[in-house]
């Protein structure tokens, strides 16, 4: 639309609830130049209001440059920045504190951040980064962004924040208390693809198909509701006594997988492949000894070292495929020596380590990939592996027709040693469950 007043002061947003559609965003004109080219990026999100938004036109300069749609200005509509406190104070120039960008008065430019800290709810969130500001920065190169915390703990109101972040390229480091904020994590990555694959390290698997309301199921939402597509769960660090017969029966008709403690811990290196298949991982702090992480919901003398979660944490860092991870449990109230803050902070650092390391592999990029093709079955049947010369990691190729929905998830990773049983004419169950996951 030109406006022959060449008054734009007044000029609205304006957004079609029906279809929840911004292109009909006022056409921005320059008098002086005839040129339309400065229309700036028009954003299309069907969870917010914008209706009250102005774009800022001044006539004397035609400068656009304070449009009040960036990026950055929509994001303090949900962030608010991190409060001048000692966590701050008597950081060294090494310090992790000391080389993030940091939401404390205005919003930081995002541009070519990577990884992006969010708290969930603020005093569990400032305990953590207090912990976190205050180790070492070894990651040079990496932006990483410290953004404050959630305005409002509410799974809709942190659910755009997500879904911002991941389309941006941006990796989002969740920070909660309440173990049902992974359902934001997942929804929001939902709103940008489906059939997704969620992983999450917890001493249960959090899952009640004869209770949907149950307030302890807190997966209920993500694997009981058909909308939400979900393609693959794996729950990692399970204790046997915990778990239902009906929640291991349930896992076991949809091939999805639950890795008891005692087999994860007997071979970290063999949770690498699995953690490496999500496009999520949410690692909640009761999958920890209470020894280790003090300050949890229903603590538990049996769990995962912080030793073992930092590798886990890492493993999740290096994957090219995932884009979201969140940590969530914490309980600051009862956390007297701050020994799961420092947990907690300790396993972030390990994922944005492992983050530091990723190599671009696949889904990033198939350069790289090495082919081999294994013979089983006396020779009937042929069984492909893919091998990275980047990293030395290994995937396997469903030997099935995959539908396009599915295709992202056609490569499965694998280890080494599954290629070696292969070899043997013998494959894990593991990979054969992942099979009929596409069927």
């Amino acid at each position: 639309m030109v406006d022959s007043t060449n008054d734009y002061a007044s000029l609205h947003v304006i957004y079609d609830d029906s279809t929840h559609d911004y292109a009909s965003l006022c056409v921005i004109y320059d008098d002086s130049t005839n040129d339309y080219a400065s229309l700036h990026v028009i954003y299309d999100d069907s969870t917010h209001d914008y209706a009250s938004l102005q774009v800022i036109y001044d006539d004397s300069t035609h400068d656009y440059a304070s449009l009040l749609t960036t990026y950055n200005k929509m994001l303090n509509n949900w962030l608010s920045p991190i409060p001048d406190n000692p966590n701050r104070q008597g950081l060294d120039a090494f310090h992790f504190g000391r080389n993030i960008d940091m939401f404390s008065g205005e919003m930081p430019n995002l541009e070519s951040t990577s990884v992006a800290l969010i708290g969930l709810e603020n005093k569990g969130a400032d305990a953590i980064r207090t912990a976190l500001y205050r180790m070492a920065f070894a990651f040079d190169g990496l932006k990483v962004a410290d953004l404050g915390n959630i305005r409002k703990p509410d799974i809709q109101f942190i659910i755009p924040v997500v879904r911002e972040l991941i389309e941006s390229n941006i990796c989002p480091v969740l920070i909660g208390s309440d173990p049902a904020l992974v359902q934001a994590q997942f929804k929001g990555f939902f709103e940008l693809k489906d059939w997704i694959s969620l992983a999450v390290a917890d001493e249960r698997v959090a899952v009640n198909s004869a209770d949907p309301a149950d307030p302890d199921a807190y997966l209920n939402p993500i694997a009981l509701d058909k909308k939400t597509r979900l393609f693959h769960l794996a729950c990692i660090g399970c204790q046997a006594h915990y778990m239902p017969p009906a929640v291991v029966n349930w896992m076991e008709d949809r091939y999805f997988e639950c890795l008891r403690l005692g087999r994860a811990k007997s071979d970290l290196s063999e949770l690498e492949p699995v953690i490496r298949d999500a496009d999520l991982f949410c690692f909640q702090l009761s999958a920890l000894k209470q020894a280790e992480a003090p300050a949890q919901r229903k603590p538990s003398p049996s769990g995962f070292t912080v030793e073992e979660a930092c590798q886990l944490c890492r493993y999740a860092g290096m994957s090219d495929k995932l884009r979201a991870f969140g940590i969530y449990g914490y309980q600051p109230v009862r956390d007297f020596y701050k020994m799961g803050a420092e947990s907690a902070a300790q396993m972030i650092w390990y994922f944005i380590d492992g983050f530091y390391n990723r190599k671009n592999d696949y889904p990033v990029s198939t350069d790289g990939l090495v082919e081999y093709i294994v013979d089983t079955n006396g020779g009937d049947h042929q069984v492909t592996f893919w091998k990275s010369s980047r990293s030395g990691r290994w995937w396997i190729q469903a030997p099935v027709k995959s539908s396009r929905k599915n295709q992202r998830h056609r490569l499965i990773p694998c280890s080494y040693n599954d290629y070696k049983l292969a070899c043997q004419d013998e494959l894990p169950d593991r990979l054969i469950q992942a099979f009929k996951r596409f069927d």
